[in-house]
């Protein structure tokens, strides 16, 4: 190992260490650093260890350096989704893999920094103790990004006809999630340390491959589809899935109207075809758009979150294992659901007051809930009783129109005998 190189990896430390601009190191340090070896990071930094010249701090801000230089430089096609304005959804996918990249690389940095240290090293603990935290903050990755990927950009690749590519990428997103989960688990256990330092790597290194894929393959893809139209869709459902690590202070905006996957023309004309990236070409072949199926039938009901029929409406409400009643905003029993009724309901109620549905020594606290509901209190009434060996659930919600106002009261009653009775878990996968 050349001296030079750990010289240079004391002194930026040292810089790093007292807050020294980051860009300001690039240009000093850039051009040796671009031709360091990204294996010779760990046996530098456990000499640096062994000297005591080093800490977790500054193992974590080295990563930013690291990813400047040994992640190859930005492709044609990430500098153009740099370009786009902040706040465009795409942009913000490419700026939270900045982050995902950086902290895939740290994760590397903290687990060969760990395990190099013997046990009897004051500072392995710390070492070990942020080693947990960080992998604990990774598995947001797949609440958020992932998520987003999932659940809003997916539906429109798979409309047009791309089935395989997010079907692949979807199975990555759950082997990081449970190579998270897996790591975690086994650091509370504190496994041996070859076992966990194998792990963690092994993560470090999906996590950058993942960018990678998205990097290369599936954002440039997006760019090719996707219009204005659907981007703005997804602008508007993002932030109830949440980011990773990026703040979105700019909003983005555009005067196309919001687009739905079932709304979109889905062919892909020859001319967009050929601008795919090829790895999509090689995968797709022969594109074909899912128009076959039409959403929205003739007497649908238009609900705010999709379409139904009036059989399917009633066969809803009479398969869902709660039994609901609604009472409207004059305290009249407007609506309740035909099965799996724990308290007796016959047509017969319909359009009665409420107050007369209870006991007469219990009318009062009827009225007292309905009064706090339209006077604004928005958390339900709760209560809890046994009938016979069963136990049963009994909420009542405040029903609010888009701006607030009071449209009624929702009761929902439910027999939760069994399932106060689980443990542990059951998975879609274990489904027989």
């Amino acid at each position: 190992m050349e001296r030079e190189k750990v010289e240079v990896f004391k002194d930026i430390l040292k810089r790093l260490h007292r807050g020294e601009d980051i860009e300001s190191l690039k240009k000093q340090f850039g051009e040796l650093l671009s031709r360091l070896s990204p294996f010779e990071i760990p046996v530098i930094e456990q000499e640096l260890l062994r000297e005591g010249e080093i800490n977790v701090r500054d193992i974590i801000k080295m990563c930013d350096l690291h990813v400047e230089f040994f992640r190859g430089a930005v492709s044609e096609a990430g500098r153009e989704i740099e370009n786009l304005p902040e706040g465009h959804p795409l942009r913000t996918l490419y700026e939270e893999n900045k982050q995902i990249l950086k902290d895939a690389e740290a994760l590397g940095l903290l687990a060969s920094s760990t395990f190099s240290l013997q046990k009897e090293d004051p500072r392995r603990r710390n070492f070990y103790e942020k080693l947990i935290q960080h992998v604990s903050e990774l598995s947001r990755i797949g609440y958020t990004h992932y998520t987003r990927e999932e659940m809003l950009i997916f539906p429109y690749i798979e409309r047009r006809g791309i089935t395989a590519v997010p079907t692949v990428l979807w199975s990555k997103h759950d082997e990081v999630r449970l190579k998270i989960k897996l790591l975690i688990n086994l650091l509370k256990k504190e496994e041996d340390d070859e076992r966990l330092k194998k792990e963690a790597l092994e993560l470090s290194r999906m996590l950058s491959d993942m960018v990678f894929r998205e990097n290369n393959i599936l954002y440039p893809t997006l760019k090719v589809l996707l219009s204005e139209g659907e981007w703005k869709a997804i602008k508007m459902f993002e932030k109830d899935i949440g980011y990773y690590k990026v703040e979105v202070v700019k909003e983005w905006e555009t005067s196309a109207e919001p687009l739905l996957p079932h709304q979109i023309d889905p062919t892909v004309s020859p001319e967009t075809y050929e601008k795919l990236p090829e790895e999509i070409k090689r995968v797709v072949g022969a594109l074909r758009p899912d128009t076959e199926y039409s959403l929205v039938r003739e007497n649908d009901l238009k609900l705010k979150s999709g379409y139904l029929s009036i059989e399917e409406l009633n066969a809803i409400f009479k398969t869902l294992p709660i039994d609901v009643t609604f009472v409207d905003k004059h305290d009249r029993v407007r609506f309740f659901s035909e099965s799996h009724r724990i308290f007796h309901r016959s047509p017969t109620v319909l359009g009665r007051p409420v107050q007369f549905c209870h006991p007469p020594r219990s009318v009062h606290i009827v009225n007292k809930i309905l009064k706090a509901f339209k006077e604004g209190r928005k958390d339900p009434a709760e209560f809890w009783i046994n009938m016979g060996e069963r136990k049963i659930h009994i909420r009542y919600f405040p029903v609010l129109d888009e701006n607030g106002n009071y449209m009624g009261t929702l009761e929902v009653v439910q027999d939760i005998t069994d399932i106060r009775k689980l443990e542990g878990e059951k998975r879609l996968l274990d489904w027989e």
